[in-house]
């Protein structure tokens, strides 16, 4: 974590120290008195129900050193010593910035519609073989999450894989340039934030501003398969002497996937373009072997082995709610992919589930894919049409707009086949009515559906 003297912050900030001694010791930084710790700058951030600044005292209190103070905010509380700044959440970011030109960290930075957190997962794993990793955590990948993350490091961090995310044009210009990453990595262009964005040419634009941030003759990692990527690179924003590596299942990019095998447990791939190894990860799926390329790429540009790398992703540990293999109570299976849903992510999910064999029944729920937009309900609709009898054998939807999924896919299942839930307690209990021990159940939905609270009925539950 990041240590230095108020004096030392208040300069990294531009800000006015008051109330304290400039030789006063912060270590680490905080935005939350409920996770505060002794000698942490507390950081107050102004959201939309609530302000930081009126917790500042309480922060202090509880251990804190010192307080940013947004000046516009009148003065800070008596005996707490504060750095006055104009705008706090600037401030965190811009201590990020400089205390990350302060350390030899080399950084390596992961962006795409999908995938990233899993990527970032890999990457880090592979990573961790030869070097000490720091990493993303949760989702800590925004304006006040990455600069956190980046003053957790320490002079001991020699990689950090740090997570861009965003909501709109701008976000990740900002975050690459607090980072300035030597690799660049992008997973894939999908259709999330469409009503913020405009298009999926909106949202590659948007996801390549990770490349404003790269450092001078950086590595950029990208999904070979998209066209948008391609088409829009000649026009992008980029350091000079960049490098380029492109990954996808097509035979055209640098890496692709050849000879990909299911097991119960994992999946297996020999990545085209390098030797004959076979590389497994613990996660199933065709695509999270794709994005496993990425990883292999990133490997190899550290210096890596074939051998080292093949260690790493098959000890990586995944992120939870991400294809997460569940067993049941009762001995039926949950893949349990609430933690989010695209169109994209909801396909490769279904397409997953498709090819898995060993199983009874196939059972899918699908909840809401939030933030598309004004074409929300095609996307919808376009799902259910996916889903036909001869690959599933029960559909279950959740959720208003999931609601024209079951629509799109009931007139190819037998009556009683397809059913759309307003209550997950009426979701949960028609679904634990057919579930049998042999049988398989693939969750899915948005984060703001909730679904993981059916995830763990379905686990606990006893047929």
């Amino acid at each position: 974590m990041i240590i230095r003297t108020f004096g030392e912050i208040a300069d990294m900030v531009s800000g006015t120290g008051t109330n304290g001694d400039d030789s006063l010791v912060v270590r680490g930084v905080s935005k939350d008195t409920r996770t505060i710790q002794a000698g942490n700058l507390y950081v107050p951030i102004i959201g939309e129900r609530f302000d930081g600044h009126d917790f500042a005292k309480e922060a202090h209190d509880r251990g804190a050193a010192a307080t940013l103070w947004q000046r516009d905010r009148g003065e800070p509380p008596e005996g707490v010593p504060a750095i006055v700044v104009d705008d706090s959440l600037a401030a965190l970011q811009r201590l990020a910035a400089r205390y990350r030109e302060q350390l030899p960290v080399r950084i390596v930075g992961v962006t795409g519609s999908n995938g990233k957190t899993t990527t970032k997962d890999m990457i880090a794993a592979v990573l961790a073989q030869r070097f000490h990793v720091h990493k993303t955590e949760g989702n800590l990948n925004g304006d006040i999450g990455l600069p956190l993350m980046i003053l957790q490091m320490d002079g001991t961090t020699e990689i950090a894989v740090l997570e861009m995310g965003m909501r709109g044009f701008g976000e990740i210009e900002l975050l690459t340039r607090i980072a300035r990453p030597e690799a660049a990595v992008v997973t894939m262009i999908g259709e999330a934030h469409l009503e913020r964005l405009g298009s999926r040419e909106g949202i590659a634009r948007a996801k390549l501003e990770i490349l404003g941030g790269l450092r001078r003759g950086g590595l950029f990692v990208y999904n070979g398969d998209e066209p948008l990527i391609d088409s829009l690179l000649p026009e992008t924003a980029k350091p000079d002497a960049m490098t380029s590596v492109r990954f996808g299942e097509s035979a055209d990019n640098d890496l692709w996937l050849r000879d990909v095998g299911m097991g119960p447990d994992g999946t297996e791939f020999v990545p085209g373009g390098l030797s004959e190894r076979t590389y497994r990860i613990p996660l199933l799926g065709r695509h999270n072997a794709v994005n496993a390329l990425a990883a292999i790429a990133i490997g190899r540009h550290f210096g890596m082995d074939e051998a080292a790398i093949a260690a790493g992703l098959a000890a990586m540990r995944p992120t939870g709610m991400r294809i997460e293999k569940l067993e049941a109570e009762s001995g039926f299976t949950v893949l349990n992919d609430a933690y989010n849903a695209s169109p994209a992510s909801t396909r490769a999910a279904l397409e997953l589930l498709a090819d898995l064999t060993g199983y009874g029944r196939k059972i899918v729920v699908l909840g809401d894919m939030l933030e598309l937009g004004e074409e929300e309900e095609r996307f919808h609709r376009d799902i259910g049409a996916l889903l036909t009898p001869d690959r599933f054998d029960y559909v279950y939807a959740f959720g208003p707009l999931s609601k024209y999924t079951a629509e799109s896919a009931m007139p190819a299942f037998p009556e009683g086949r397809v059913k759309w839930f307003e209550r997950k307690e009426e979701l949960l209990r028609d679904i634990l009515g057919v579930a049998e021990p042999s049988d398989i159940v693939l969750v899915k939905g948005s984060r703001g559906m909730k679904l993981e609270e059916a995830v763990h009925g379905l686990v606990a539950a006893r047929l």
